[in-house]
Formats: C-alpha cells, sequence, structure tokens
C-alpha cells in the first residue's frame, strides 16, 4: 500500500518491528483447554426446515431435540396444496412427519414452549415447559427454524368482504373439490384480479417478500386449468419469477392472463358496488387510469417474521436484521452460521424464500451442526479473558458491556466475610476486551493483551 511512499514504508516497519519486540518481551504462556462435546442438537420450529434438520441430523447418528410451539408438525407447508411443477406438497409433509415420529433419535415436543438456553457451543443447556410441566435437556448445537407468517392485510376491503381474499386462502378453495368460488351468487368468478407486493415492499417492510409473483401466477394457472373463460389481471410491480419459474410466466400470458404494472406511489383502490368490486388502476403502458370490475379480488401477500424470534434472539445472543428475521453471520461467506459458535440458522426464520430453497438451507445446517457434533471434544481459544482476584471487587462494571454474557457476579465466604467477584465462562468468552477496557481496578485481563503489553507498544513508536 505504500508502493510510491518507500521511506515512509520503511519507517513504518520498523516501528511495528520496535512494536513486535515490545510485546514479546512482556508475553506469558497461553494455555489452550477443551471441553467434551454433548453429541445432540436442539432443533426450534417443527416446520419444513425444522423437521428436514431433524431428520438429518438423526441419520447422522445424533440425538434430536425438536421443539415445536403448536400441536402438530408442519408450519407454513401445511397451508400449501399444490406447486407449479405439479408435485403435491400435502404427500412431502405426510412422509416427513412419519419420518419425524418414526425415528427414535428424534425426541419431539409439540405445545412446547423455550423457557431458557444457557451455555455455548458443544455445551448447551435448555429448559422448555409443556402443559406447564418444565423438562431440561443438554445438546452441543442449535438449529434455529422457527419460520415466518403471512402478513394479514389492513387494506383493499380485507376482512370487509367476503370476496376479498389472500393467494393462500384461494389456494385452498381452488384445492377444494375444485369449489373455489365461496362467493354470495355461488357462480364462476368471471373476472378476477390479483394484486401483488401488498404488504411487502413499502415504507414499513421494504423488503419483497419472493415468492409472490410465483404464487399469483400458480394459482392464475390453477384457474384457468378449470375454468378457461375466466379473466385474470395480476396488478404488479415488478414480476420476479426467477430461475426456470420464468418458464411458467411466459405460460400464464399465453393462457390469457393480463399484466397491468403500476407504480408504488399510485397503488390499486378498491371499492365494492352492488354489482361487483371495481379496481381502479393508472396502467403505465397506456398512460391513463382503468377501471376493472372484479367478482373476486386477490392479495398477495408479504412474508412476516413470527412473534417468537425476539427472545429466542435473546436467549442465543443471536442478532435480528431491521425486519425482525434472523440475521446470519455473513451473506456469502457464513450464510448459515450465526456470530454466535454452535447455533445455525435456515428456514423462512431467515428471509421469505421457496420451498426448495428452505430444504437446501436445511440440510446445510444440519452439515454444518454435524461439524461440531462429530467431534468428541473441542479446543477453547486461549486468548480470552482472566479474572485477577486480587484486584476484582465485584462492581460487576464488566458484566453489561460482554456482547457473549460470559461474565457473571458471583459469591463466596473469605476469612468470615462475603468476597464479591466476577466469574468468566471461557468457553462463551471471545477475548474482545470490552470487559478489560471497562474494568476500573484491573481486575479482569485479556490474555496477551493486558494494559501493560499494550503501554509498552505505544511507548516503542513514541520512543519513550
Amino acid at each position: 500500500v505504500h508502493m510510491h511512499e518507500p521511506e515512509n514504508a520503511t519507517e513504518k516497519a520498523k516501528n511495528l518491528v520496535k512494536i513486535a519486540l515490545a510485546k514479546a518481551k512482556m508475553l506469558e504462556p497461553l494455555q489452550k483447554r477443551s471441553i467434551a462435546v454433548n453429541k445432540s442438537a436442539l432443533v426450534i420450529g417443527g416446520g419444513l426446515s425444522g423437521m428436514t434438520s431433524a431428520i438429518e441430523m438423526a441419520d447422522q447418528g445424533f440425538d434430536v431435540y425438536l421443539v415445536e410451539k403448536e400441536k402438530k408438525l408442519g408450519g407454513n407447508l401445511k397451508h400449501i396444496q399444490y406447486l407449479l411443477n405439479g408435485e403435491k406438497p400435502q404427500e412431502e409433509l405426510k412422509r416427513l412427519v412419519e419420518e419425524v415420529n418414526n425415528r427414535v433419535k428424534i425426541h419431539l415436543f409439540t405445545e412446547a414452549k423455550i423457557i431458557s438456553i444457557e451455555g455455548s457451543k458443544g455445551d448447551f443447556k435448555t429448559t422448555i415447559s409443556i402443559n406447564g410441566a418444565s423438562k431440561e435437556f443438554g445438546h452441543g448445537v442449535v438449529i434455529v427454524a422457527t419460520g415466518a407468517k403471512e402478513y394479514e392485510p389492513k387494506e383493499y376491503l380485507y376482512g370487509h368482504d367476503e370476496r376479498v381474499l389472500t393467494q393462500l386462502e384461494l389456494e385452498q378453495r381452488l384445492a377444494t373439490n375444485g369449489d373455489w368460488l365461496s362467493t354470495t351468487k355461488k357462480q364462476s368468478p368471471k373476472t378476477v384480479v390479483m394484486i401483488q407486493c401488498v404488504g411487502s415492499r413499502d415504507e414499513e417492510r421494504p423488503y419483497g417478500s419472493r415468492i409472490c409473483c410465483t404464487e399469483s401466477i400458480k394459482n392464475a394457472l390453477k384457474i384457468k386449468a378449470s375454468s378457461p373463460d375466466t379473466n385474470i389481471y395480476i396488478l404488479y410491480r415488478d414480476v420476479r419469477t426467477y430461475g426456470f419459474r420464468e418458464s411458467y410466466y411466459t405460460k400464464t400470458r399465453e393462457q390469457g392472463v393480463v399484466f397491468v404494472r403500476y407504480d408504488e406511489d399510485l397503488k390499486p383502490k378498491v371499492s365494492k358496488n352492488g354489482q361487483g368490486l371495481p379496481v381502479e388502476v393508472f396502467d403505465q403502458t397506456l398512460g391513463m387510469p382503468i377501471e376493472i370490475s372484479a367478482d373476486l379480488v386477490v392479495l398477495s401477500t408479504g412474508i412476516i417474521p413470527g412473534n417468537g424470534n425476539e427472545a429466542i434472539a435473546q436467549f442465543l445472543k443471536v442478532p435480528l436484521d431491521s425486519n425482525g428475521f434472523f440475521l446470519e453471520a455473513h451473506m456469502k461467506l457464513r450464510p448459515i452460521d450465526f456470530a454466535t459458535d454452535g447455533v445455525f440458522l435456515c428456514g423462512l426464520a431467515h428471509s421469505a424464500k421457496a420451498i426448495e430453497e428452505s430444504i437446501i438451507q436445511a440440510q446445510a445446517a444440519s452439515s454444518r451442526a454435524a461439524t461440531i457434533l462429530s467431534k468428541d471434544s473441542i479446543e477453547l481459544e486461549a486468548n480470552i479473558s482472566q479474572v485477577v482476584d486480587a484486584n476484582c471487587d465485584g462492581c460487576a462494571y464488566c458484566i453489561e458491556p460482554c456482547p457473549f454474557n460470559a461474565i457473571t457476579l458471583i459469591e463466596y465466604m473469605r476469612t468470615g466475610a462475603v468476597k464479591k467477584v466476577v466469574e468468566v465462562n471461557e468457553s462463551a468468552c471471545k477475548g474482545c476486551g470490552g470487559c478489560q477496557a471497562t474494568c476500573p481496578k484491573q481486575g479482569i485481563i485479556v490474555k496477551g493483551f493486558k494494559l501493560d503489553q499494550i503501554a509498552a507498544q505505544v511507548n516503542a513508536v513514541l520512543g519513550i
């Protein structure tokens, strides 16, 4: 970086050597220690991703504690009746549930609530509550697969008129003996209008929900298959049928489905009269507003994070993004990991994604978790915090700044008096130095980065 300043670069190199020598004079032996690995896993969430992860882990010979808050397994997969390619997800769901129930390595807890999760990589301890009774078990890794849920619209007359549905509700009707009408007149709707980006890509939820365009195209094709004469309009901002789904988008247009693009600042308006549901939208192609008399209005709603994410995030000391989904350690380098070691992520808990993407991510999370459980022990870092008992008076200033919750306050008797000191969980500590920087009495230090070592390095540069 200093190719144009060779003289200054040489001086800098000399200073770096001085710094290294100053620290080397004060080096002390660093000793690593190891802890035994508890060869079992906790999977939080019994949806598609959670069940896939649990089965994968069990197939590798590890015990799995699968915790689901609902009475039945399945999560969002319970509401998906068919796929674009003709596959039947309910058959896959039935197979997964049977596999979970038949595997002796999987310990299933339904209608369960997580009370606490303590410990660190290789040695976690979790307490759950089932019908008021608590149960505790240990495990070496955690896989978070808590899922997400559909946004419940507050716009476009949803909840005020039975002819306004969500895509999931329409899918349920289309899959029920072909009776997808359920309108007051009980006759085949002649015109169906689908509105995209409801509850997503706005100020409150700026992210796209990834699957909305595919859902609308899937249901439009299903309607056309049973009722070719039905007019279908899809009001969209951008069509995002990525990958091989693009061919279905083309097929939909070939079957006469009309796509009308609208602007974010000119969203469609839905009203009702005695005849139908007039939908007004500004057509960008025509450059003028148009009105469509709809018999059925279908809303492509966004995906929002689950209600329990905050509690799980606090238990595991893992972050959420600005939208409330769990945040991975690195989008490209560590897409399945959290910054907290031993905790992994998959499915809709991470972000909106398709079924096949959730399955792949669940399998990846299981593979990453197995890299820990396959070991008998794991080696801990040597450059971690150490309490100087002679200096520590238990002021506890260092506890709150610790981002890994690795420091606790303890009390014990010494020479007839109560002595307060802090204690470091060596398996949780990462040696960040936040505690050392906060302590007013040098009662806690980071091995290899003591204050006198740092001071010696500074003095070497200053020539003191």
